[in-house]
């Protein structure tokens, strides 16, 4: 459930009109320039004055034009930037603002390495966002908004470790904030700390004890501990809590399938397209459970329907691969298995399978090949649960595939379990 729209969420309520960039040392910046007064800064500051920002940045990228040394003319079009969500080019000039104001006094603008940092998270570029957070809690240990700043960082690298004592301790300083302790609990699931991860949950039920979101958290954690009655126990109260919750039925349904009880996974998988009609793993696992009781014909449909946007899971192919198996469509099987072994060469099912089509064809060499495969490869095994809704919360963007999330991850990547 890494689902990143949350975490902007509590970003934003955690830091409140810095994270736009909308506080700043203006009139620092402005105080230096007084002195001259060209016509081109006093246009700049008549119309930043007036609101009339696009213009403003105008005026004020000639001012730099004209004083490409002045630090402080590079930061006041940064934080113009910045206000317009032109985080990128904010960057720009936030570095060359602190190149200049190093190079002249040494020193540097109050709020300045704060601002760049924002820009930075704002424009996923984690990595370079981190140090800059961790480097003002030194001057500004606690602080809890700098504290999420850090963590968020580091869990848009996908350093869940790393973040988890960040997390900790503004969980400490915040003793109600429910947002804190649900991404700490995924970065505790993420980095296999079962126990502490199910301790967290207790603290998320003091504050909410209808949270679906903790107890599908909960879920998952017992799933990883081998609980499986536990796991969709806790399911089913997150269900109860909120049927609206995302991926609490493929989390149920997929629990249910990973135990065979396929006739009771089914409405659990159907539920869940019901809420959301673009998950494609719940339609690819609502097909396999189909196959599995074989009822191809449904099967075969939810199949066809989940492919395009997931073209390259195995999954898929092998399940083809074996309808048209089981249903005498030869060529087609012998297609869809090649493709499955491609995708997933160690998969034993689908070498197991080529081998019989092979020794069906007259092809002995063939199917000899595909046999010795089977006994030196060892069956796969299903993926937990934390793995699967992760890969349940993707969407596929401009031909790749991004996170859209559940404490949200950010679209830049998706993170990894």
């Amino acid at each position: 459930m890494r689902r990143f729209g949350a975490i902007v969420v509590l970003v934003g309520s955690m830091c409140g009109t810095v994270c736009v960039g909308a506080q700043y040392t203006a009139p620092q910046a402005v105080t230096h320039l007084r002195g001259q007064l060209p016509p081109d800064v006093a246009q700049a500051l008549t119309l930043e004055r007036a609101g009339r920002v696009p213009e403003a940045i105008a005026a004020w990228k000639k001012v730099v034009a004209e004083y490409p040394n002045n630090g402080q003319a590079w930061a006041q079009l940064g934080l113009l930037e910045a206000h317009e969500g032109q985080y990128h080019e904010a960057i720009d000039a936030y570095r060359k603002a602190q190149t200049e104001l190093a190079q002249v006094s040494g020193k540097a603008i109050p709020g300045l390495e704060l601002n760049l940092g924002l820009a930075l998270f704002k424009s996923d570029r984690f990595q370079e966002a981190a140090p800059i957070f961790a480097h003002q809690l030194e001057s500004h240990p606690g602080d809890e908004r700098l504290l999420v700043l850090a963590a968020m960082s580091l869990y848009g690298e996908h350093k869940y470790a790393d973040a988890v004592p960040y997390l900790k301790q503004a969980a400490q300083q915040d003793k109600t904030n429910l947002q804190i302790r649900l991404t700490l609990a995924h970065c505790l699931l993420w980095t296999h700390q079962l126990e502490a991860t199910l301790e967290v949950y207790k603290e998320i039920l003091e504050i909410n004890p209808n949270s679906a979101a903790a107890d599908m958290i909960a879920g998952e954690a017992l799933d990883e501990k081998g609980d499986n009655a536990g796991a969709v126990d806790q399911f089913r109260a997150a269900e109860k809590a909120n049927p609206n919750e995302p991926q609490v039925h493929f989390g149920l349904a997929y629990l249910l399938w990973a135990q065979k009880r396929y006739e009771e996974a089914i409405p659990e998988f159907e539920a869940e397209l019901k809420n959301d009609p673009g998950n494609s793993q719940a339609r690819l696992y609502l097909g396999d459970t189909y196959m599995q009781l074989q009822q191809y014909d449904k099967a075969k449909a939810e199949l066809l329907r989940a492919e395009p946007s997931m073209p390259r899971e195995p999954l898929v192919h092998l399940d083809l691969g074996i309808i048209a198996q089981e249903t005498n469509h030869r060529a087609m099987a012998l297609r869809e298995l090649k493709a499955t072994v491609a995708l997933a060469p160690g998969n034993v099912n689908a070498h197991f399978r080529l081998a019989r089509i092979y020794q069906q064809m007259g092809e002995r060499e063939l199917a000899k090949a595909e046999f010795e495969k089977t006994k030196t490869l060892n069956k796969n095994r299903d993926e937990s649960l934390h793995e699967r809704i992760a890969k349940a919360n993707e969407r596929p963007s401009a031909g790749t595939t991004t996170s859209a999330t559940g404490v949200h991850a950010p679209t830049a990547a998706s993170p990894q379990p």
